[in-house]
């Protein structure tokens, strides 16, 4: 038995042609009740936007029927008018972030910037006050994972990260069926995430006249501007960002962590090798690059670049895949005779009609961010991608990638999340920042 639904690439185009095309009212699903008791029954949360390129215009879309669009933060002027435009919203724009949140009626803020600025965004943001949706991969390092868990745990405040494949139905119940034993113990498990693309040399050019560079670095190395290096090519620069092991990784490993029930804790030894391209003016992402990861019951995590994208889990008993939109296997078929018990194998799931099997439609984004709003409304800080889960869960990413990157086999210890007597791989859990960016 197969279960389908349309792809997130399809529901990203349909959705990015209606952010171009309409004016952006709430017509995805009904619009939610106010959810602050010290508001009037008729008011609604406030909402700031920070990077409304790409996947940020979708997040707002999905946003939309629970809170009103105030504020626009973008370091390139023309994406924010173009944000402001396309949304019809009477937003007033900003280019520093942190001055828009030093705006007291601001409730919550949607974070879809490059990676190396969601850190010190997060953290600034419910420093401030605020409930945050915020793109993925959490963080650019794992020590900032670190930092960033206690943060949010200080604040109180809600935060729920972009990882909504824990909001498909698909994906969550692949992981219920792990869980429940319905392919024996777990041998190995094999996550595709794609092949990096290679690309350069590039030419530098003049610094758009829209664009604050210096501010869009970041806390990355200042160097001349490269077209490519910004906007969405920014995720095949290891100063931004991780390649696809944390752009795709960052959903699929999430998925292998939940399934295997090691969201708190993680691998413990990992090994990775790979190629990098020498160019310093292209991409220099890894390329014909895998993972092997050993947790301590000794299943096996294979991350590789070529082969279906998805997930496949080996048991004693069978084998079972799961992509978006596709969900088969032994275990899958016996449902018909032999239901999950609901009452002990389900897993943390918002209540959205849209996202079930039976409808057959593409529920988990709007799932995802509804489950944001309604833990918002609640105060319930534990939202379906609570940031301590997800910051494990980037973490093995960001384990390949050191493991990749030094070619040879790491004892990691998930405990003290530290690798065991090695000084050279230790020193990759953090990156230096650039003066005046640093995150503390």
């Amino acid at each position: 038995m197969s279960l389908s639904r349309r792809s997130r690439r399809e529901f990203l185009k349909a959705s990015t042609a209606a952010v171009a095309t309409t004016p952006l009212a709430p017509y995805l699903c009904p619009a939610a009740d106010a959810v602050r008791p010290a508001k009037s029954p008729n008011s609604r949360l406030r909402m700031g936007a920070i990077g409304l390129r790409y996947q940020g215009s979708v997040d707002v879309l999905k946003a939309l029927p629970h809170a009103d669009l105030v504020a626009v933060c973008d370091v390139d002027r023309n994406v924010a008018d173009q944000a402001k435009a396309s949304f019809g919203s009477e937003a007033v724009i900003f280019e520093d972030y942190r001055k828009m949140l030093d705006r007291k009626d601001i409730d919550v803020v949607i974070i879809a910037t490059p990676d190396h600025w969601h850190t010190a965004m997060l953290a600034d943001a419910v420093r401030a006050g605020k409930d945050v949706y915020c793109e993925k991969p959490l963080t650019l390092t794992i020590d900032e994972g670190k930092f960033l868990t206690k943060v949010v745990a200080d604040s109180k405040r809600v935060v729920q990260v972009g990882t909504w494949q824990r909001s498909d139905v698909n994906f969550r119940l692949a992981a219920e069926l792990v869980r429940a034993g319905r392919l024996g113990k777990i041998k190995k498990v094999t996550a595709v995430a794609g092949k990096n693309p290679k690309g350069g040399p590039f030419k530098t050019a003049p610094i758009p006249p829209s664009l604050n560079w210096n501010l869009w670095q970041g806390q990355a190395p200042d160097v001349p501007y490269v077209p490519e290096r910004c906007h969405y090519t920014f995720r095949w620069w290891t100063e931004y960002s991780g390649g696809k092991i944390t752009d795709w990784g960052a959903h699929h490993l999430d998925i292998v962590q939940w399934a295997l029930g090691a969201q708190h804790s993680g691998p413990v030894a990992v090994e990775g090798k790979a190629k990098y391209p020498t160019d310093p003016n292209g991409y220099n992402v890894a390329t014909e690059c895998e993972a092997k990861f050993t947790y301590a019951d000794g299943t096996e995590l294979y991350v590789l670049e070529t082969g279906p994208i998805g997930i496949t889990f080996e048991g004693e008993k069978g084998s079972l895949f799961v992509e978006r939109g596709k969900l088969a296997g032994s275990a899958v078929d016996a449902l018909k005779d032999a239901p999950l018990p609901r009452e002990k194998f389900t897993l943390y799931a918002h209540d959205d009609p849209a996202a079930t099997p039976q409808t057959g439609k593409l529920g988990s984004l709007v799932s995802h961010m509804a489950n944001f709003f309604s833990c918002v409304k609640s105060r319930q800080t534990a939202t379906i991608s609570d940031v301590a889960s997800q910051h494990r869960s980037v973490s093995v990413c960001h384990l390949a990638n050191i493991a990749m990157r030094l070619g040879r086999p790491l004892k990691w210890d998930p405990k003290e999340e530290a690798f065991v007597g090695d000084l050279e791989a230790n020193g990759l859990l953090r990156r230096p920042q650039r003066k005046g960016f640093e995150i503390a």
